[in-house]
């Protein structure tokens, strides 16, 4: 299975991060399954035209957040603890909903200050 990945050079959105959201959503819809092995960090660097730190720093973050884990020379692969991110997000959500209400603020607003804090 083949990594995909675009790099906006023109993006706010600094090129590490592009990486990072594109691959935690490639793992989270199941693009990337359990085991998916992850392109080397140089490899991946060279074929994006970015620095070997920007993809170590990117998968050091994934790794934090249970999507990946490091097997050494075995390399990165996608991990089976991430399905944990949508029990995380769900649990935010659910404190999200509790903090607006106490403080009266209506279901739709709440789903709009979300959807503007999404962008």
């Amino acid at each position: 299975m083949t990594v995909h990945l675009e790099i906006d050079s023109g993006s706010a959105v600094p090129p590490f991060e592009q990486v990072r959201r594109q691959l935690a959503e490639q793992i989270n819809t199941g693009t990337l399954v359990v085991g998916t092995r992850l392109p080397p960090v140089r490899a991946l660097a060279g074929s994006l035209g970015l620095a070997a730190n920007t993809i170590a720093r990117t998968y050091r973050e994934l790794e934090s957040a249970g999507l990946v884990e490091t097997r050494g020379r075995g390399g990165t692969v996608v991990s089976s603890s991430g399905d944990r991110s949508r029990a995380k997000v769900r649990a935010a959500a659910e404190r999200y909903a509790k903090v607006a209400a106490e403080n009266g603020i209506a279901a739709d607003e709440a789903l709009r200050i979300v959807g503007d804090a999404l962008g």
